[in-house]
């Protein structure tokens, strides 16, 4: 079975809205490198509406981006109601209150990790539908203050197993979790 696995930025004070407003001073080489690496280990992306509509706004024009025919060309799977047609390439629209048997059947099918980059409150559902796998987390060593956290209406008693922490050379802290009461 695959693999679902979230990757997110998150400030000290849990802020995971808009990262690319505060954590530019601490994205390196080795970030992009364990970014691509999680991205060859997996050959689908999972999304959200507005994560969607960002990436598919950047991410078709950027040839010079090592990312790019990765982001560009793996099949794209996003859970929205809003939307009604996908014009980025590769991707499937999952919409309604059936997404959660959507995306169990993705998981059954044969492949790779099914990636999950940004989009927090898909990531927040998918861990209350105990369909999350891994929760890969860059910590950076700033407080954002205001936005949206990761764990906002999350059940308080949700508990992770620590797989993997190592610090960036910038400062950030790399983070790899396993939900426990899966």
């Amino acid at each position: 079975m695959r693999r679902i696995i979230a990757g997110l930025f998150t400030s000290i004070d849990g802020v995971v809205d808009t990262p690319n407003k505060w954590n530019t001073p601490y994205f390196n080489e080795e970030i992009g490198q364990t970014i691509g690496a999680s991205m060859a280990q997996a050959d689908a992306l999972l999304l959200a509406t507005k994560t969607y509509q960002e990436f598919a706004a950047y991410w078709p024009h950027q040839s010079g981006n090592p990312i790019a025919p990765l982001m560009n060309n793996k099949p794209k799977y996003i859970v929205s109601n809003s939307l009604k047609t996908l014009e980025w390439q590769n991707s499937t629209l999952i919409r309604g209150d059936d997404w959660v048997a959507e995306v169990t059947k993705l998981k059954g099918r044969p492949g790779k990790n099914i990636l999950v980059p940004g989009s927090p409150a898909l990531v927040r559902s998918l861990i209350r539908a105990r369909l999350l796998d891994q929760l890969n987390v860059i910590m950076c060593p700033v407080v954002v203050g205001t936005g949206a956290r990761l764990f906002d209406d999350i059940d308080p008693m949700t508990t992770f197993k620590v797989m993997d922490a190592k610090t960036i050379s910038t400062g950030a802290v790399r983070l790899a979790f396993e939900p426990v009461n899966k």
